[in-house]
């Protein structure tokens, strides 16, 4: 199965290079014709699953190599506006949509929360292989991305309360704070006290390849963490690539670089594999995922958009098209709604057609709306151009 996934993946990824596409979008293509959509001949299980959480780890890890703590904070404010307004718009129009398309208040709450969370990996990989990663807006989206998961989860936390009929607030609160002290402290600090304590840690572990496998520990530590106080661990895996972002020598950048190829294509596979074609029988299903994913992809390139007008209209584009996958969050969203028994199996499948598709149009948009900026100087040395 591993050998059938993997080099479906790459098979399609070649073939869409040599077309002008980008090979990741070959890669959820695979895994569409793979799963129950078409051939039916993988199934998402546990080992796929595992493998999928891995590779979005390790490439959010290779992209906070590439990001400076301190260029982050530059466009904090920004950041900030860009994640609520990318938070409120999409959620209240998808949730009014279901609405109007018949659903229950609950079925229409999970829609609108499943609308919310932009998936940070699909981005991340488009511009990190085109070597974008340090364009203002880049930084702009990234940030704005884990301050989107913080605000993602309390809407999450809200409407899965709503659909238990309880809501604990002051937990919600002390998530919300807990998660927000945790990412401003490893962001602030973490690379200062990887400088100053790796040196010696160094010395006394005097492995071979030592600063990867401290690395690797701090990923997996980090991860851990972020999702222990409430958040995604991929916010964890990209806090541990800031850290290290001053004190990674090219060694390291090319064993991560490794272990991404390896994993990724894992995750971009599984998104495909989630998309069942067979729930679309029904006229209404179709119609109402294909409203859904329009709603999914203005309200975010509109809401996001408009905070960072204050860089220029360039800027604005770059960041509303980067926020737009839905990607592997939205799917967990519904797939939550479904089993607590809240969430119909038609609208599950018009919210996976959404997550699935906003995914698939943000590389092409990305390519378009970064087509004037160069590629980092040296980038291509680690393989990301």
């Amino acid at each position: 199965m591993l050998l059938l996934v993997f080099g479906a993946a790459k098979i399609a990824a070649g073939l869409f290079e040599r077309i002008g596409q980008p090979g990741l979008v070959g890669e959820i293509i695979a895994g569409m014709l793979l799963g129950p959509s078409v051939l039916n001949w993988v199934k998402p299980d546990a080992t796929l699953t595992a493998l999928a959480e891995l590779g979005v780890m390790f490439l959010l890890f290779r992209v906070g190599l590439e990001i400076k703590g301190s260029e982050l904070f530059k466009v904090g404010k920004t950041a900030l506006l860009v994640a609520i307004a990318g938070v409120l718009l999409p959620f209240a129009a998808s949730a009014l949509l279901s609405v109007v398309c018949g659903q229950n208040r609950i079925e229409a709450i999970f829609v609108g929360a499943a609308a919310v969370a932009t998936s940070v990996g699909i981005t991340a990989q488009v511009l990190a292989v085109k070597g974008l990663l340090d364009e203002r807006a880049s930084r702009v989206i990234l940030a704005a991305a884990v301050i989107d998961d913080i605000l993602g989860l309390l809407v999450l936390a809200m409407v899965s309360g709503m659909a238990e009929s309880h809501i604990d607030v002051p937990g919600l609160l002390t998530t919300a704070a807990i998660a927000v002290c945790f990412t401003f402290i490893v962001a602030r600090f973490g690379t200062s006290t990887v400088k100053r304590w790796y040196p010696t840690i160094e010395r006394r572990m005097r492995a071979k390849e030592s600063q990867f496998h401290f690395a690797l520990i701090s990923v997996f530590a980090l991860s851990f963490l972020a999702v222990y106080v409430g958040v995604a661990a991929i916010v964890g895996s990209f806090l541990a690539g800031m850290a290290f972002s001053e004190a990674s020598d090219r060694r390291m950048q090319d064993l991560t670089h490794g272990a991404t190829e390896l994993l990724v294509p894992f995750f971009l596979v599984g998104i495909g594999l989630h998309l069942n074609l067979a729930s679309f029988r029904d006229s209404g299903t179709i119609i109402f995922a294909i409203a859904l994913t329009a709603v999914a992809v203005l309200t975010k390139f509109i809401g996001c958009g408009i905070p960072a007008l204050v860089y220029g209209r360039k800027d604005a584009t770059r960041v509303g098209v980067g926020m737009i996958p839905r990607g592997e969050v939205g799917m967990i969203v519904a797939q939550i709604g479904l089993s607590l028994g809240v969430v119909g199996q038609s609208v599950y499948a018009a919210v996976v057609f959404m997550a699935l598709l906003t995914t698939l149009v943000t590389p092409p948009l990305l390519n378009f709306a970064f087509r004037d900026c160069k590629p980092q100087v040296g980038k291509e040395e680690f393989g990301l151009v």
